[in-house]
């Protein structure tokens, strides 16, 4: 039905009968659907920076030109790594594809695979560090973390933002602020999802009395065992959105035919 169809005053059951722009807005958000479950996924992953990174930064020396510098801190040097991604993708990338952007779904897809990388140098640096303190008692400084917070800068900027932008674009005229929303929600479902992941690792991994994957005292764990995991979820995760991304069919594409 169109909208002067339903100017009469007669009653009518919304959910039985609707105008034609209502059931293109739906299709358009079961579109975006997949790809929102991606990000679900993908935020997950990313939550590791907030949570097992700083985990691993406590197990490590954490000394830095006589100073000391606490786990936590640094997300800061991932901050100011995404400034340096900006620079990076304006003044080399863009350029070196003769001033043409890469699109959305590709910036997305890069930082989904760059995430896979972050995870993979996360567990190559785990076994690094458990292999020191296992054969010296000694342990790796804190700056080995470095470049996997590089890395996840470059995720955050190529996937993270992009999302933002994507779905806004994306979005019906009238569904544009609860799309947008949709994108944040991503990330909140994210951190309950890697939530549950750890607690199922736990159980899983600590049974018959052993201490486990992630136990208190990471150097009787095997932390790494689980990055690896996580790399596994993310190359996964990876591929799928490159089907759905493959088979999305953009706004303006289905708009001009």
């Amino acid at each position: 039905m169109t909208d002067s169809d339903l100017e009469s005053n007669n009653p009518r059951n919304s959910w039985s009968l609707c105008t034609v722009t209502q059931v293109e807005e739906l299709k358009i958000l079961l579109r975006l659907a997949p790809i929102w479950a991606t990000g679900v996924l993908h935020s997950a992953a990313f939550s590791q920076m907030h949570t097992t990174f700083i985990q691993q930064g406590k197990a490590m020396d954490t000394t830095v030109l006589s100073f000391s510098v606490p786990a936590a801190s640094l997300y800061s040097f991932e901050v100011i790594c995404v400034v340096c991604w900006v620079f990076f993708y304006n003044k080399v990338v863009v350029p070196t594809m003769g001033g043409v952007p890469l699109s959305q779904l590709q910036r997305i897809g890069i930082g989904r695979f760059l995430f896979v990388l972050a995870m993979s140098a996360a567990a190559v640096f785990e076994m690094m560090r458990l292999e020191k303190f296992r054969n010296s008692g000694s342990v790796l400084n804190v700056t080995w973390q470095l470049p996997q917070y590089f890395i996840v800068a470059g995720s955050e900027f190529f996937s993270l933002i992009t999302q933002l932008e994507f779905f806004h674009g994306q979005a019906p005229d009238a569904l544009k602020n609860v799309c947008t929303a949709f994108a944040l929600l991503c990330i909140a479902l994210g951190n309950y999802l890697s939530s549950l992941i750890i607690t199922m690792v736990a159980l899983v991994t600590t049974k018959g009395g052993e201490s486990g994957w992630l136990p208190n005292d990471l150097n009787k764990g095997h932390m790494d065992y689980y990055f690896w995991m996580m790399t596994a979820i993310s190359g996964l995760n990876f591929v799928l959105y490159i089907i759905f991304a493959r088979r999305y069919k953009l706004k303006e594409a289905i708009l001009s035919t």
